[in-house]
């Protein structure tokens, strides 16, 4: 079956532990393997300041997984994100290759500048 790569960014809310954090991102990850979805990157932007407050919170935790999936495990996943009320929002987006190749690069980029820092220190 062929598989798309997308990208889906959720926002948990900031009230949870590291643990329970940890937790719920374990098992969107989980989730996706246990699916047939392959982790292409991921990545954890922390906690951070909402453009405007959601259940009267300011602020959330940001976590992003970049996958590949067959298109109809988009709707199942997005069930379970639904379905979580540990996660406050969520969006998802089918990567075209000018998007892939852009996170690439991307990648490339910050993993080159660790290796130097870690060069330097």
């Amino acid at each position: 079956m062929h598989k798309n790569q997308y990208e889906t960014v959720f926002i948990l809310t900031p009230v949870l532990s590291e643990d329970q954090i940890k937790e719920t991102v374990d098992k969107f990850r989980q989730f996706i393997q246990d699916n047939g979805g392959e982790i292409v990157w991921e990545e954890s932007w922390g906690i951070r300041k909402l453009a405007y407050p959601i259940r009267h919170k300011t602020t959330g935790y940001y976590h992003l997984f970049e996958y590949k999936a067959s298109p109809d495990f988009i709707e199942k996943f997005e069930t379970q994100l639904v379905r979580d009320e540990r996660v406050m929002r969520f969006l998802t987006v089918k990567l075209d290759k000018n998007a892939i190749e852009y996170n690439e690069q991307k990648r490339r980029k910050l993993q080159a500048q660790q290796e130097q820092q870690s060069v330097e220190s």
